[in-house]
């Protein structure tokens, strides 16, 4: 295997998926998460589940035992100067905390090269796409200035086509695996940061993990591309499902939200591919609507953003309204887009009393 790299990872529930990957592929990954989690899994470990073409039960993976190790830390016990990469995945939101952003501050400063993993995009790598306003879209953050100190050219996005949930009945450090895809990410400014991350596709891509005798080949990779457009592929996704989980009569499965108007949802994913490409994208940088709709129809529950409304959360990732402004710049609208929107805000208002 090629050098082992040293991760940290900020969030430890969808974050725990890339640090198995990460393990299982000789390198380290240090979770971020509060204190009860973190000592859980230092004792424990994690273990995530694997759903497997061809497999009737998922392939349960522990981290005890991989070739690469796992560990867990608060924000203030991290030392930066320790990691090769950061992997940025909590939702946007939490980065306003006071701890986790003293620790984004200690990150910029260090000039440590970041992957998000989130729905919404870091500010930094907006200012990485050509054109774009990024002052036009700030209202769609919790707080800009978190970010204020990160080099555009040292943030890249994953587009975090993953699906992930920890199953209500199990501990902090179990994670499911419901929908097994790639994360899709952009490269960085430089050429060795970039080769980092070829470096890290290609172990995990290496990887096979043995089962019932054999060895199979585990879903859930990454990939690199040069476009920077590829991670915005996820927006035509949200726009349809998880979004759309949210009506003011109750919330929905994606599967519902995506199936129960097919049509409509083909409009609205295409007309959100359509702003993507109008920022830059190229067609082959996004996926086509038939083989997303195939797969909303093994996500049977509402979305994270819709269950965190749900349970009276004032404040959540706002692709939804990133998507709506940087569409008004380029003089798009959406009559269905904007209701999508009022429907969020709806609930973000009652929250927030």
């Amino acid at each position: 295997m090629s050098k082992s790299f040293n991760t940290l990872i900020l969030g430890a529930s969808y974050g725990s998926l890339l640090g198995c990957k990460m393990a299982l592929a000789g390198h380290q990954a240090t979770l971020v998460c509060t204190a009860p989690t973190a000592e859980l899994i230092n004792e424990s470990g994690t273990i995530v589940r694997f759903p497997v073409r061809g497999l009737d039960e998922p392939v349960i993976v522990k981290s005890a035992g991989l070739p690469g190790k796992i560990d867990a830390a608060t924000p203030s016990e991290v030392e930066v100067g320790n990691y090769d990469l950061v992997v940025l995945g909590m939702q946007e939101p939490q980065y306003r905390n006071p701890e986790v952003r003293a620790l984004m501050e200690k990150i910029a400063h260090a000039r440590i090269p970041c992957m998000a993993i989130m729905n919404m995009p870091p500010l930094p790598y907006i200012k990485r796409l050509p054109g774009v306003d990024a002052d036009a879209v700030t209202s769609c953050y919790a707080d800009t200035t978190v970010w204020d100190n990160f080099e555009p050219g040292l943030v890249t996005l994953a587009s975090p086509d993953p699906q992930a949930y920890r199953p209500p009945d199990a501990d902090k450090n179990v994670l499911q695996v419901s929908l097994p895809t790639n994360f899709k990410v952009a490269r960085f400014d430089s050429d060795e940061h970039t080769q980092m991350l070829r470096t890290i596709e290609e172990d995990i891509i290496a990887v096979r993990f043995p089962v019932d005798g054999g060895e199979t080949e585990l879903p859930v990779k990454v990939k690199v591309h040069d476009s920077l457009y590829v991670p915005l592929a996820k927006w035509s996704m949200l726009m349809t499902g998880n979004y759309r989980c949210v009506q003011r009569d109750g919330m929905i499965a994606i599967k519902d939200a995506v199936h129960s108007d097919l049509e409509q949802s083909r409009e609205i994913y295409n007309w959100t591919a359509t702003v993507c490409q109008e920022l830059g994208a190229d067609p082959k940088d996004l996926v086509p609507f038939d083989k997303y709709a195939n797969a909303a129809k093994g996500l049977s529950q509402p979305s994270s953003a819709a269950k965190a409304l749900d349970r009276g959360v004032a404040a959540i990732e706002r692709v939804d309204k990133l998507v709506q402004l940087l569409a008004d710049h380029k003089r798009m609208n959406n009559p269905v887009v904007d209701e999508i929107v009022e429907n969020v805000q709806w609930y973000l208002d009652k929250n927030a009393g």
